[in-house]
C-alpha cells in the first residue's frame, strides 16, 4: 500500500512589528527605505505628494520645524494603489489612505470613505483595524445635530455598517484649518487583532449620551497591539474629558493637566493587561499635540517642555478640536 506524501507545514504568518520615529530631514523621499511602511509630513513645508504611495502629507501646520513621522516594520514593504486607496504592507501590517471630496456633504463623504476602507481591509491579508486618523475641515461648524463633527460620526457609522462597538479601533478626529473640504483618513491594520482599552476616568465614546449627537463616536480609547513586545500601545486622541463632559472649558493649562491625568489612567488600564508597558511617557513615546488656537502654540510648547523635557519626542500642530470648548488634544504611541 502506498503511503500518503507528507504534508509540508505551512509557513507561520508574519508577526506584526512597528517602530515609530520622528526624523528631521530635508528629503522625504530619502526616508522611504525598504522596511518603511509610511512617512507622514506635516503642513505646507512638507512635499504635497510623492509618487510613492507610502508618503502622505497631513494638512496641519506645525509649530516650528516639524519632523517627519516614519513607520518602520523591520521587513520589506510593497505598496500600490487600489482606486481611491493608497496602501503599503509588509504582510503583517497595512498602512492605508483615502481622501474624499465633500461634494455631497460630510455625511456622504464619511460614509463613502468608511465603506471603501472597511471593504479594503476586510478583503485583504490584514483584516484587523488597529488605528484610524480622520482630518476634516471646520469640524465644529454648525449647531446641534447639524455640527459637522456630529454629521461625520453619522457617516462614519453608516460606512462601517454592522459592528461590535467593543471591538472598535483606536482613533483620532481632528479639524484641519485650510478650508479644504476634503476628508483625509489614514489607518493601520494587522493580520491579528489588537485589544481595545478604555479609560476608567471616561465614559467609552461609543456610550456617550444623546446630547452629543444622534450617533456616538465610534472608537476605543487605545489599542494594545497583537504583539506586545514588538509594537507600541496606540493612543487615541485624548483631551480634558472626564466622564463624558469637557473639563476646564477654554482654560488651556488646566486642560493640559487634565489630559495628562487621563493618560495616566489610560496607561494604568493598559498595564493591567500588559504589565511590562512603562507607566509613564518616556523615550519610547511619540506624541502629536493638536492646539486649537494659533496664538497658544508657544504656550503649549513651553508647557510640554516643562513637563516632558527632551525625553519624549512630540510634534505640535495647529488644528481644531472636536468640541468648541476644548483647547488641546493629544494622541500618539507608547512603549
Amino acid at each position: 500500500m502506498s503511503r500518503p506524501h507528507p504534508v509540508s507545514p505551512q509557513p507561520a504568518p508574519p508577526v506584526p512589528q512597528l517602530r515609530v520615529d520622528y526624523v528631521h530631514a530635508s528629503d522625504a523621499q530619502a526616508l522611504l527605505g525598504e522596511d518603511v511602511l509610511a512617512v507622514l509630513g506635516f503642513g505646507d513645508a512638507a512635499p504635497a505628494a510623492l509618487a510613492d504611495p507610502r508618503y502622505l502629507r497631513v494638512p496641519l501646520q506645525p509649530h516650528g520645524g516639524a519632523p517627519y513621522e516614519v513607520w518602520h516594520t523591520g521587513r520589506p514593504v510593497r505598496a500600490g494603489r487600489d482606486g481611491e486607496i493608497a496602501w503599503a504592507t509588509d504582510g503583517a501590517l497595512t498602512f492605508g489612505v483615502i481622501e474624499v471630496r465633500e461634494d455631497d456633504g460630510i455625511i456622504a463623504a464619511a460614509a463613502h470613505a468608511y465603506a471603501r476602507l472597511t471593504a479594503f481591509v476586510r478583503d485583504g491579508g490584514t483584516p484587523c483595524l488597529l488605528r484610524i486618523w480622520n482630518y476634516l475641515d471646520a469640524i465644529t461648524q454648525g449647531d446641534g445635530d447639524a455640527e459637522r463633527y456630529r454629521q461625520f460620526c453619522v457617516g462614519r457609522a453608516r460606512g462601517l455598517g454592522s459592528f461590535d462597538p467593543t471591538r472598535l479601533p483606536a482613533a483620532t478626529a481632528i479639524g484641519r484649518c485650510d478650508d479644504a473640504r476634503v476628508l483625509q483618513i489614514y489607518w493601520l491594520s494587522a493580520n491579528a487583532p489588537g485589544t481595545p482599552v478604555e479609560n476608567p476616568r471616561q465614559v467609552s465614546a461609543y456610550r456617550y449620551p444623546r446630547q452629543y449627537g444622534p450617533q456616538s463616536p465610534s472608537f476605543a480609547r487605545a489599542m494594545l497591539p497583537p504583539t506586545a513586545t514588538r509594537m507600541p500601545l496606540l493612543l487615541s486622541g485624548t483631551a480634558a474629558v472626564v466622564g463624558h463632559a469637557s473639563a476646564h472649558a477654554d482654560a488651556l493649562l488646566a486642560q493640559i493637566d487634565e489630559t495628562f491625568l487621563n493618560f495616566d489612567a489610560l496607561l494604568g488600564a493598559a498595564r493591567e493587561r500588559q504589565p511590562a508597558l512603562p507607566a509613564r511617557f518616556g523615550p519610547g513615546t511619540r506624541l502629536k499635540v493638536y492646539v486649537r488656537d494659533r496664538a497658544d502654540l508657544d504656550t503649549v510648547a513651553d508647557a510640554l517642555h516643562a513637563r516632558l523635557g527632551s525625553r519624549v519626542p512630540y510634534v505640535v500642530l495647529h488644528a481644531a478640536i472636536c468640541r468648541r470648548e476644548l483647547c488641546i488634544e493629544i494622541d500618539g504611541v507608547h512603549e
